[in-house]
Order: C-alpha cells, then structure tokens, then sequence
C-alpha cells in the first residue's frame, strides 16, 4: 500500500496546521472472530504391516516425539497470547499437539469432530504415505486435478467442503470479537484457506506441522493474515 503521506521527523511538524494520514495496522473488524489455525505435530511413522488405528474410518496416529516437541515449542509462543477458546478435532494427534498449549493457557479444548482430517477412503490407516512416495498413478492424478477423491472410497470434494466450512461458520458465530486456537489437520487448513481466497483446492497444501496460519473470520468475509508460520520451530 503506498504511503498517502511522509511521517514528520520526531520532534518536529513537517507541515504545520495540516492534517496527516499515518499507515496503521491491521484491526480486526468488530464482530469478526480470528482464528489461529494449528496444524497437529508430526505423528508417527507409518508401516506397511503396522496400520494405523481408525476413529470412523479416519487413521488415528500418536504424535511421535519430534511431534510432541513441536507441541511444547507451540505452546511456549502462544502462552502469553490472548486466547479465549481452544479447538481440537476428534483425532488425538490434534489432542495431544492442544495439551502444553492448554496446561499454560488454563483452558479445557473443545472438540469439533468436524474438522477431522479428509476421509482418504482405501488409502486410509497410513497407505497414503507410501502411495504418494511411490508415486502411484492415483497419487499423480490426486496432484494434477487437485482432488482427493480421484483416490478409490475416498470423501467427497463437496462435502469436505461443506463440513469443514459448516464446523468454520460454527465456531466463529460462537465467539465474536474473540480470538480462539484451533488445532487441525493439514487438509483442512489448506480448504478453509483456499475458500477464503477463491484460489486453486491445493494452493495451500503443505502447511508444516506445528505450524501457525491466521484466518479472521467476519459475517462479510474471510481475510488470511498468516500461512505457515513456524517462527517458533526454526532452531
């Protein structure tokens, strides 16, 4: 944005009588929710012979330890933040990425089951990890046509995005002019954000795990202000 006016130099006026227009920060408009959206820490490495446990159909991984180091770095930066509510989804990754963060802030997460992860059908319980390393047609095409369900039994495109942006609208309406954390799954992260941006379903695939976006939520619209901020993991 380009400046409608250069600042006086401290200590005195540049043009006497005339009135300024400083360049100010961004304000959250009243009534608007914002939101920090959470990406679980790193779970655990999948196996071949070792599936994942399933949670209604969805895989349910532990964090693994680099994971749950991820978890307490998170927790240090958002300690002294003004939180007022804490999400998770029903997959105990997302749990156990919220517990440092909850323990510092005094606050009890609110499970949304809704904001669970894509349902990736046939490639559930871990498969999808090795399907992508091994490059498997699907897999291609999933990444070409930006779809996850080119991928057999998989979640509809349409009601992903109907009960990630249903679960979204809830919980803002629930807390005007307040500021929760929600921690979530990276596909879901990647969907709300490609909804508010009328951008590509995939643009914004790939947050980090731990990793911190920010997502102001207003009864006219939504306004992306941070994706993939993961200050507080850089050594």
């Amino acid at each position: 944005m380009p400046e409608s006016q250069s600042q006086p130099s401290a200590g005195r006026e540049a043009h006497p009588g005339e009135i300024s227009y400083r360049q100010a920060r961004f304000l959250a408009p009243p009534g608007a929710t914002d939101i920090l959206l959470i990406r679980h820490g790193e779970s655990e490495a999948a196996y071949v012979d070792k599936p994942f446990p399933l949670v209604d159909g969805h895989a349910d991984p532990e964090l693994s330890e680099n994971g749950r180091e991820q978890a307490e770095r998170l927790a240090e930066r958002l300690a002294k933040q003004p939180i007022d509510a804490l999400y998770v989804t029903s997959l105990r990754r997302t749990a156990q990425t919220a517990e440092p963060l909850a323990e510092r802030l005094g606050l009890t997460p609110r499970a949304e089951p809704d904001l669970r992860e894509v349902n990736l059908g046939e490639w559930e319980a871990g498969r999808f990890r090795k399907m992508v390393a091994d490059n498997h047609p699907i897999a291609e095409r999933m990444w070409a046509e930006e779809r996850w369900d080119v991928i057999p039994g998989a979640e509809p495109a349409d009601e992903f995005t109907a009960r990630t942006s249903g679960a979204i609208k809830r919980i803002a309406a629930a807390h005007p002019d307040q500021r929760i954390a929600l921690v979530t799954h990276g596909g879901v992260i990647a969907a709300l954000l490609a909804m508010a941006t009328a951008s590509r379903p995939f643009a914004f695939l790939g947050a980090d795990n731990a990793s911190i976006s920010r997502l102001v939520i207003t009864p006219e619209r939504w306004i992306i202000r941070v994706y993939n901020d993961t200050a507080h993991l850089e050594p």
